[in-house]
């Protein structure tokens, strides 16, 4: 299995963890911090959210993927329950289907026990650029 998020500072910026990957499903966290993911309305800016789906759903698929190939989100359907709050948040997110060329991936967020938010995607799959130079 490839590596995942070792050089992603767009992760680390945001404070995104691994928590646990491999055949087609991904586990990943952030500490919900008021003063660096609130909104002006007091709770957790929904891009914080998404792009914690949008990450462990591309961890998701990369743990499938040969070292040639690559991912890239094409499509994603989130829906947001309930308000998130100070505190951890969880992304369970599985790879349902996976194509030649496109596969589908389910995430469920969770914090403090209940569901918050839950995504559907498709993403693409494609040589990376130095498979195709090669």
């Amino acid at each position: 299995m490839k590596p995942f998020g070792q050089d992603f500072e767009f992760a680390r910026a945001l404070g995104l963890q691994m928590v646990e990957r491999g055949d087609g499903h991904c586990i990943m966290a952030i500490d919900i911090d008021p003063e660096r993911h609130f909104s002006p309305q007091g709770a957790a800016h929904g891009g914080v959210a998404y792009s914690l789906a949008d990450t462990a759903m591309g961890g998701a698929l990369t743990s499938m993927l040969a070292d040639d190939q690559w991912c890239a989100t094409l499509e994603i359907k989130f829906n947001y329950h309930v308000r998130v709050g100070e505190g951890r948040l969880t992304c369970e997110a599985k790879v349902l289907h996976r194509g030649k060329r496109v596969a589908n991936i389910d995430a469920r967020l969770y914090q403090d026990g209940r569901i918050v938010s839950s995504a559907n995607g498709n993403f693409a799959i494609f040589a990376a650029p130095h498979a195709r130079q090669a």
